[in-house]
């Protein structure tokens, strides 16, 4: 087995969400193996520290733009960027997304468009504006979706529903996409120890014991090693699967 399959060494790869957690974590880890990476999120400033960082080290290049998902033009204008500076693209990762925890019962339209539009229409103004580039050479395209989009989960339903939407979209586009020679897959994270988490639940990374397999919670360099390899050769065969990363099932005992 050659180990060259599993590299993006010479790819270019636009990550959104890319400030923080899981979508830094694959930027940096991509830019590491020799990939020229785009990175973005609302605050530029953000983006800027990540990027520099990157290209501060060895490896490959990094382009920091500020850019709202829910928003064409500026998705576009992103696009754009990317083919002029690095002259085409291989990888879109769809890392951006938002959540926030309220009963059914209590959402404003409001708060579920806002959810609904970054996750799944995101994903959507990405995915197609990126779409003749990505075939050009053939190319991959990697979705961010969640186990709320595969069972569920209370107090997250617009979330969990434009999750589930995400899953759907990959294995529909995988079969459009495939004659176009661009494989569509997406990963479907549990909960992982990102800095949003670890405020929230009072963790920190180093409390996470990655000799135990017992493990009910994961860490960001978990997740970007699934996506390098979904960008790889190696996965090649690999199109249209959601792959869930989630630790131990939660398993319920039957019982009288």
């Amino acid at each position: 087995m050659s180990l060259d399959r599993f590299s993006v060494d010479g790819q270019t790869a636009i990550i959104t969400g890319a400030s923080q957690g899981i979508g830094r974590e694959i930027a940096e880890q991509f830019a590491a193996d020799g990939a020229d990476v785009v990175v973005c999120s609302r605050e530029q400033s953000k983006v800027d520290e990540v990027a520099d960082g990157i290209n501060d080290a060895d490896g490959g290049r990094a382009l920091a733009i500020e850019c709202d998902v829910t928003d064409r033009d500026a998705v576009e204008a992103l696009v754009e960027a990317t083919v002029e500076e690095f002259g085409g693209l291989d990888c879109l990762v769809n890392n951006a997304g938002a959540s926030f925890m309220a009963p059914f019962d209590e959402l404003s339209p409001n708060g579920w468009k806002t959810i609904v539009d970054i996750n799944l229409h995101g994903t959507y103004h990405c995915t197609q504006v990126a779409g003749d580039y990505l075939a050009d050479g053939g190319g991959t395209v990697i979705n961010f979706a969640s186990v709320a989009g595969q069972q569920g989960s209370p107090e997250m339903s617009p979330y969990g529903a434009a999750k589930a939407a995400v899953i759907n979209l990959t294995s529909t586009l995988s079969v459009e996409w495939a004659e176009k020679g661009v494989r569509v897959n997406c990963i479907a994270p549990g909960l992982v120890l990102t800095p949003g988490v670890e405020s929230q639940m009072g963790v920190e990374a180093q409390e996470i014991d990655r000799e135990e397999v017992d493990r009910r919670i994961g860490v960001p360099s978990e997740i970007s090693d699934l996506a390098q390899f979904l960008a790889s050769d190696a996965a090649s065969y690999l199109i249209g699967e959601t792959v869930t990363a989630k630790g131990v099932p939660r398993i319920s005992e039957g019982g009288d």
